[in-house]
């Protein structure tokens, strides 16, 4: 099968090796001509025999959608778009009426898998019409994980509902790594705790809690041991926001994943204002001591969860590193 692939980013290139290797051939586009197939997306459709089908994946929101709008007025009546980005699940209805318009078809896709997705093959879940999807699929089964298809591949419902899918997935992974962050932390905290990699090693096998986040936690662990240095600044894609607001339009109480988002949140705060307040009150309905910030220890809490430092990277009076922004590490979210 023939495909016009465009953005050839971390995921984008690896999907194209993926697909090349299943035997397919690839037309690929990116904006940087070092590693694009194509001088322009006019150039790539021309290369593509009809009926097209091409596969759009760069980063949401504008992006996507003036790559979609500029393919509508390109591509040809029976022709077919597969956005395989991150675009909220809104944007599909959207998508798939301007196109339908012009006679052209739309399919939405999430895609899971990171930079592994090449080596491993990648979770695919899709939305769309019953016909386009058995079209596609020769493409779906180049790159999703090898053996039962339905343990890599889900054609989730109508337009929107992969996007959909793949929104409540990021929304469950970013509980499942904050659990373990948690874990981490606590046993980081108990001076009797000698080996905390060792403890997450050992229940990569035969324990309840064994994933793959699990065995990125233990090679993240043996990079950077106990995570010297890396600062715990996280940003978040959008799509754990977007499944929380829709649990809450849906009444489904989702307490987990929102302490993670929030928890998040707090970690770009030099100091929380929120909590700052906290003190404040307690000091004037109890009288309690309100700790100020310049020289004051904070002795009730442990070395690894100290104030943000000036001196990034700079080992306080435990021992312990200060954190600094600019060694952001996060398992990866995909």
């Amino acid at each position: 099968m023939q495909l016009g692939l465009i953005g050839l980013g971390k995921m984008g290139g690896n999907m194209r090796d993926r697909i090349r290797a299943a035997g397919h051939e690839v037309v690929g586009y990116d904006r940087n001509p070092d590693v694009s197939d194509a001088g322009s997306l006019e150039d790539l459709v021309a290369q593509l025999q009809a009926p097209r089908t091409v596969w759009v994946m760069v980063p949401a929101g504008d992006p996507t959608r003036d790559t979609i709008k500029a393919l509508g007025d390109l591509l040809d009546e029976g022709d077919l778009v597969i956005d395989g980005g991150n675009s909220k699940f809104t944007d599909d209805a959207v998508n798939a009426e301007l196109l339908a318009a012009k006679g052209i078809g739309y399919l939405d896709c999430g895609v899971s898998g990171g930079i592994w997705g090449k080596t491993n093959g990648y979770g695919l879940m899709v939305g769309g019409d019953d016909a386009l999807v058995e079209r596609a699929m020769p493409i779906f089964d180049a790159l999703r994980p090898e053996g039962p298809r339905e343990e890599g591949f889900v054609h989730a419902g109508k337009v929107g509902a992969g996007h959909y899918a793949k929104m409540v997935h990021n929304g469950i992974e970013y509980g499942l790594m904050h659990a373990y962050a948690e874990g981490f932390e606590l046993l980081m905290a108990k001076d009797i705790v000698e080996d905390v990699h060792g403890c997450f090693k050992a229940w990569t096998r035969g324990t309840v809690v064994r994933s793959w986040l699990l065995d990125l936690m233990v090679k993240a662990l043996e990079e950077t041991p106990d995570l010297e240095g890396i600062s715990e600044f996280t940003t978040d894609s959008g799509e754990g926001r977007w499944t929380l607001q829709e649990g809450i339009e849906l009444a489904v109480p989702m307490p987990v994943l929102a302490a993670s988002l929030f928890a998040r949140f707090a970690s770009r705060q030099e100091n929380s204002p929120a909590m700052q307040a906290v003190a404040a009150l307690r000091g004037q309905f109890g009288g309690h001591a309100v700790q100020m910030l310049e020289g004051t220890p904070k002795s009730d809490v442990h070395a690894g969860a100290r104030e943000k430092s000036d001196d990034s990277g700079a080992k306080d009076a435990s021992g312990r590193r200060g954190h600094d922004e600019s060694g952001t590490q996060d398992l990866q979210q995909h």
